[in-house]
């Protein structure tokens, strides 16, 4: 069961996520295990290697095993399905160090895709050939072809990501997270940007207990 002022936590690759209703907070993996090691907390968790420590502070709760939408698959991460069990309709995009998109209909999962995160199309193509080392422009237009190299990697990276996830939006609504969403979300109508996304999700599932 879900109560207000519970705190939740969304264990990633290279942080932890601590939402306490009000906003979510970011730290490392070491802060956050310092800091909330006494809290009462309920946690989801992609880490694994960090099961074993966390399994000695007794007032974290794993609730992994209550994110459950219907037709998951079995290696479906456990932060996409708690994302996707934020709304009951929907396209759920997180922006991280992959992209993952995910359709959900009436409350069913629909299917989905992943792609590298922006930082790994940037590293791509400086692995293609040093001439193509760049940052991606922030401020790429889609309105005109690009004229340099920088300008149009960003446009190459942006513009498929775009068009994919077009493809299958119809009029459903965009819902987007993660660290590059807020920036991405710029790109598309009918879109909305919230990092509570993931504990929107945990909490309804909660509320099902």
């Amino acid at each position: 069961m879900f109560t207000k002022m519970q705190l939740l936590a969304d264990i990633g690759n290279t942080r932890i996520h601590i939402y306490d209703g009000k906003e979510v907070i970011h730290l490392s993996h070491e802060e956050a295990l310092e800091q909330y090691k006494d809290k009462e907390l309920k946690y989801i968790t992609v880490k694994h290697q960090l099961k074993e420590k966390i399994k000695a502070f007794e007032n974290w709760e794993d609730i992994s095993g209550f994110m459950r939408i219907e037709n998951e698959y079995e290696t479906m991460g456990i932060d996409r399905k708690a994302m996707c069990l934020s709304h009951e309709n929907g396209i759920f995009v997180s922006a991280g160090s992959a992209i993952t998109v995910d359709v959900v209909e009436q409350g069913k999962y629909m299917g989905g895709f992943l792609l590298p995160g922006l930082k790994a199309y940037i590293d791509a193509y400086a692995a293609i050939s040093p001439a193509l080392a760049t940052e991606l422009n922030c401020d790429i237009s889609l309105e005109a072809l690009p004229k340099t190299t920088r300008d149009g990697i960003s446009f190459g990276i942006i513009a498929s990501i775009k068009l994919l996830i077009e493809k299958y939006q119809s009029d459903k609504k965009l819902y987007i997270s993660g660290g590059d969403g807020e920036f991405l979300s710029t790109f598309f109508d009918n879109a909305e940007f919230d990092e509570t996304l993931i504990f929107q999700g945990m909490k309804n599932a909660l509320e099902k207990v």
